[in-house]
């Protein structure tokens, strides 16, 4: 098995190679990969939003960047340092790894969590996001060999595995419970994200939620679908700072989202607000429909505080910058998790070194 000090600088340089997605921004360090790969990794890019209209290359650089970033030295040896006594040499395992495909890369921090640990990463990817991953992994395997042994790629029924790391729509969620339960097993299903608005947000601050609330046409389970209000807040504010997103309209599947919902709400009558490209609605639940996003008045935040706790089971991430209110992220934060920011809340690293 590889050790963990070149399983750790692999993963560095591939950071680094993730970051060339742009014409300008060959390393030239990575000389020697960039000759077998630069060229496709472009193309790959280009493909993937191909094969999913939602994949634009906007919202793919922006996730490769985001990697980009992730995947140094320092962020990689904070992530690891309260595991590696814990990785066992002598224990690897398969893990079977079903990923989700409603935001590019969302199944690549499992991947990579099941290669840093030591196991085999046995995936299979969603046809939504078919792309990018697997040609990820060759590039890795390039920089170094030893992680072929490692990785495998399937289309097929999963076989041959000891744990099971898969994430899906509620739905699904019953079916792998029904399929996978009786292995070691993380299951995740569908979570929202929502905002909690103090008032005293600048308009540079409310500009920022924008990118929590569009990025990716709000697709993500850290999305922000709901906001949270004080009464007496003029939502006015809310559009004007949503303006420089205007443009998400152009995109023809969310354009049909909006024009859909949109037209259910005016056939039953439902009250709604909206600027041409994103309606915003009363109601209670977390989870809002494409091009949709709820809103809920509050007067209490410790109260709203106490809610959100009650409902910690199906929260992703909460975006706000009230101090009353635990575990929020920055405004313009929410689609920008650090390695050690864990969906769902469950220890991925720690599942892995202990089975």
């Amino acid at each position: 098995m590889l050790d963990i000090k070149t399983r750790l600088s692999s993963l560095e340089t591939l950071g680094r190679f993730m970051g060339q997605y742009k014409e300008e921004s060959a390393d030239a360090d990575l000389k020697e990969i960039n000759k077998l790969f630069l060229e496709d990794y472009r193309t790959t890019i280009k493909q993937a939003g191909i094969y999913n209209n939602w994949f634009t290359p906007e919202n793919v650089e922006h996730a490769l960047e985001q990697w980009h970033r992730a995947l140094n030295a320092e962020n990689l040896h904070r992530w690891i340092e309260n595991y590696t006594d814990k990785i066992n040499p002598d224990k690897e395992k398969t893990i079977a790894i079903i990923m989700a495909g409603n935001i590019p890369l969302v199944g690549f921090h499992d991947f990579i969590s099941a290669l840093i640990t030591g196991h085999r990463a046995l995936a299979k990817t969603s046809s939504d996001d078919s792309q990018l991953i697997p040609f990820l992994a060759k590039v890795l395997i390039a920089i170094q060999r030893d992680f072929a042994l490692q990785i495998e790629f399937t289309e097929g029924r999963l076989k041959n595995f000891d744990a099971v790391i898969a994430t899906g729509s509620n739905n699904s969620f019953r079916y792998f419970e029904s399929y996978f339960g009786k292995h070691p097993h993380i299951i995740r299903k569908s979570r929202s994200s929502v905002a909690v608005l103090t008032g005293d947000e600048t308009p540079e601050e409310l500009q920022l939620l924008g990118e929590d609330v569009f990025r990716y046409f709000g697709l993500g389970c850290r999305n922000v679908s709901k906001i949270y209000m004080p009464e007496d807040f003029n939502i006015d504010r809310v559009f004007e700072a949503f303006f420089p997103y205007h443009d998400i309209i152009n995109n023809n599947k969310y354009g049909n989202n909006f024009d859909y919902n949109r037209a259910i709400f005016l056939m039953d009558q439902i009250p709604f607000l909206e600027n041409g490209f994103v309606i915003i609605r009363e109601n209670e639940s977390l989870h809002a429909p494409g091009a949709v996003i709820h809103s809920q008045r509050y007067s209490d935040i410790n109260a709203l505080q106490k809610e959100l706790e009650s409902r910690q089971d199906d929260l992703q991430c909460i975006v706000s910058k009230s101090t009353r209110i635990k575990n929020a992220v920055g405004f313009g934060q929410s689609q920008a998790p650090a390695l050690w920011d864990y969906a769902d809340g469950v220890d991925t690293l720690d599942f892995l070194c202990s089975i």
